[in-house]
Order: C-alpha cells, then structure tokens, then sequence
C-alpha cells in the first residue's frame, strides 16, 4: 500500500500533474465597519434617561432670611492685597492662598506691589512629593493637596519667581486644570511602585517631563529692571523675603498644648511638626489681634458647612449645628476626629469688621466657591465662630505673635 500511496495523493492533489487554483483572501485597510445597532442602543437609552422625571439635589441650608450679615467688602477694615485668581480646576489652594499672603507681606513690609507665581510653587512640590514618593517606597501620598506652609518650605529649596514669568497655563487657555497632568502622574508612579523601579534620577526626570508638558518648565532666571536673578536671589535680593520669619499655629487638644507638633493630615504629606499647637483661645485671640495690628493671615480647614453660602459669599455656624457659646476645644477636636472637619481648603485673612453679633473675617478664595460670591467675587465674609469651630492653622508673621512664641521659646 505504501507505494502506490504518494502517486495517488499526487494525482488527487494536483491532477494530471497541473497544481490546482488555490483561493487567496485579500485585505484592505478602510475605517472600521460601524455598528449601527451601537448607535441605535446609545440614542434610545439617552432619549429613555430625558425622559425620565429628574429628581432634584437636596442639601441641609442654613435660612438667612433676618440675621444680620456682610454684603459688602466696604463694610471691612482691609489690608492691602491682589486681587483674588482663580486656581480654576486644581487641588492647588494652598499654594494660592498662602502666595497671597506672601504678597501682601511684601507690600506690608516695604510697599512694593507684587503678584508671585503660584506655579512655581506647585511644581516644585510635586518634584519634592515624588521624591519622598522613592524614598518611602510609595507610601507617601502623592496627590495635589498640601499646607499652607508647604510654600515656605518650597521658598527655602527653590525661591520664587513673578507671576508674568510663569503662571502655568498655555496662551489663550482660559483657567488652570491640572486633571490630565495630575492622572498621568500618578499612572506613571503606581507603574514605579508595581515594577519596584526605583530610580530616583529616572524618576523624577520623568515627572518633570509630564508637568513641563502640561504647564511648561519653570525659569531658572528672571530679569527684574534689567537684571537677571536666579530665583533664590530674587526671593533674597530683589524680594528681600524671609521664610523662616513666618510660623503656623494650629489648636487642637489631641496634641500637647505648648508644643510643637505634626498636623495629622493626609494633606501634610511630609509629616510637618513644625506647627506651634496653642489652646483654642490663643489661636482665636491670635488670628483676632495679628488682623487688627496690620497683619494678613493664611488659614487652613474645613468649608463644607450647611452655614456656608457661595451666593451671598457667607460662611456661619447655625445654632442647630452648635450654639456659639458652646463651641470650645471638645466640639473642634470631635469634629476634626470623626472626620466632619477635615483639611479641604486654604484661604486669606485680609479684613475684619465688628458687628453686634461678633467679629466677621473678609476672607480672599481662590476656589470657585468665593467666586460665586454675587457682591465680592473671590471673597468670603466669615464669622469668627467658623473660624473658631473649623479652621485648623493660621500661617503669619512672628511679629504677629511674638508672646506666643516667647512661651514656646522658654520651655
């Protein structure tokens, strides 16, 4: 059988010895084929979800409808200060609250107008978090939220530079939004932590690249009058700033009064203990007399309050939430633990005004909020017991609270 076996196969195969026409499929490189039923299920589920009765977002708002209020920034004693920059779409407060109380401070000291870059600020913090990111192995926090006195630090390592020399955004683009570039940072060190690549040099080379893309890379010389300065030397020479000449209080009763101690805060990501914690009363009275002498203050806490609202620029604290005689150092440090005062937000003392129910703060935001204030877009008008019951820290001069620093100085 064997050898009648391949001259048979030959023939069928191929046949009088003439190879058999095999079929050759083709391909064409065209859009895809588009699926129709797709677009059918996408349009009838849309036109299904209108409708739909919508039901309307409810929230617990404080009625003040008869309590007397600000409506006016002319109502306040003010420090001079620039005028109030949206951080648009950012995570970024920190950095613009606290930049404009530097501002306010050069004016203050020297009265030189000025408007720093918020930016550079920003950027340089991120190099620093991932920095901390290798160090630590990845559990250290990498997100865009920090403290108010992360500037001063920043200020220490890199300087500081006008905002006309670097303000982060691209020509024509209409606000700042860090969502993208913030995204592709993180993607990018989640890949580090899961391959254990811990290359800092690579690394943080990598995440300057990302941010030189998205809000370009920062100067590393300004010319101010002609001159070219570095931006250390700007910040020393032309500036003439001094960060180690500010301190941030905090109170809260967890911690050893008199001491200084860690703010424990996902947002104080380098473990700061540089925060002098003062009872409650001392804070108050501290905020309370630094304002009143001439001095602005950068404070840090929590806004989302149902006494807080953006239309009439007014944050308060209701009596059903606390009566005003009851709030003290337990109702501070109740909320701060059970997670309903958390560190969401920093903003600018720049005024005061004493009313028959209590001292009010004119409070400059960059966050959307203070803009939808309808009389004074950029401002708050805060009542002394929001500040009391959920601001955290208070950054300023140590001029501000030389008594206060002598006592921590003795022990």
């Amino acid at each position: 059988m064997k050898h009648f076996l391949l001259p048979f196969l030959t023939a069928t195969l191929f046949g009088s010895g003439v190879m058999a026409q095999v079929h050759q499929d083709k391909a064409q490189y065209a859009p895809p084929v588009k699926n129709d039923f797709w677009e059918t299920i996408k349009k009838e589920s849309d036109s299904f979800k209108k409708d739909q009765k919508s039901t309307t977002f409810r929230t617990l708002q404080m009625d003040f409808n008869g309590i007397d209020i600000p409506t006016s920034i002319n109502e306040f004693t003010t420090i001079t200060a620039e005028e109030p920059i949206s951080q648009g779409i950012t995570g970024t407060c920190w950095a613009f609250s606290t930049t404009s109380f530097y501002e306010a401070e050069i004016f203050r000291k020297d009265r030189n107008r000025v408007e720093l870059s918020k930016l550079f600020t920003v950027y340089w913090q991120y190099v620093e978090k991932a920095r901390e990111f290798v160090k630590t192995r990845g559990a250290s926090i990498f997100e865009e939220g920090s403290e108010t006195n992360a500037v001063q630090e920043m200020m220490k390592l890199y300087g500081a530079v006008p905002e006309a020399d670097y303000n982060g955004m691209k020509n024509g683009q209409p606000f700042h939004d860090h969502r993208a570039m913030v995204q592709e940072m993180q993607s990018y060190l989640k890949g580090v932590k899961a391959q254990n690549a811990w290359n800092e040099p690579v690394i943080l080379a990598t995440i300057r690249s990302i941010m030189d893309h998205y809000i370009g890379a920062p100067p590393t010389e300004v010319n101010v009058n002609g001159k070219s300065y570095t931006p250390q030397q700007y910040l020393q020479k032309v500036l003439q700033l001094h960060p180690d000449d500010y301190v941030t209080l905090m109170s809260l009763k967890s911690e050893p009064y008199w001491e200084m101690a860690e703010y424990k805060v996902p947002d104080n990501w380098w473990h700061s203990t540089n925060y002098y914690n003062v009872p409650l009363s001392v804070f108050m009275d501290a905020i309370k007399n630094a304002i009143k002498n001439g001095y602005s203050i950068s404070i840090g806490g929590d806004v989302s309050e149902s006494g807080k609202n953006s239309k009439l620029g007014v944050m308060m604290i209701p009596t059903y939430d606390i009566p005003s005689a009851y709030i003290n150092e337990d109702a501070r440090l109740l909320r701060f633990l059970n997670g309903a005062t958390t560190d969401d937000h920093a903003m600018h003392i720049v005024g005061y005004a004493e009313r028959k129910n209590g001292c009010w703060f004119l409070v400059k935001d960059s966050g959307s909020g203070g803009f939808n204030n309808s009389n004074d877009p950029g401002y708050w008008y805060i009542h002394e017991d929001f500040i009391k019951l959920k601001m955290m820290t208070a950054t300023m001069h140590k001029d501000a609270v030389k008594d206060i620093l002598e006592k921590f100085n003795k022990k």
